[in-house]
């Protein structure tokens, strides 16, 4: 990363293709250039136990029509 603005999103995915059945949470580093999603996964198999994996004091965005079919909930 740069000395840019990083703003850093926590994903919760429903069976995405590399972990089908399981719920799976991923960081990514989104700054005006990239969005960086880290190499290391959460895997639950449960939507309650990957919130556990969520850091305190974060909101829930939801998701948006365009994300990843996989993606249940973002949270900044």
């Amino acid at each position: 990363m740069t000395d840019e603005r990083v703003l850093t999103l926590w994903v919760i995915y429903e069976s995405p293709s590399d972990y089908p059945g399981k719920f799976v949470v991923r960081r990514q580093h989104s700054t005006r250039r990239a969005v960086v999603i880290d190499l290391e996964a959460w895997v639950f198999d449960s939507m309650t136990e990957a919130r556990t994996a969520i850091p305190e004091g974060l909101h829930n965005t939801g998701r948006y029509d365009t994300d990843d079919p996989a993606v249940v909930e973002v949270w900044i």
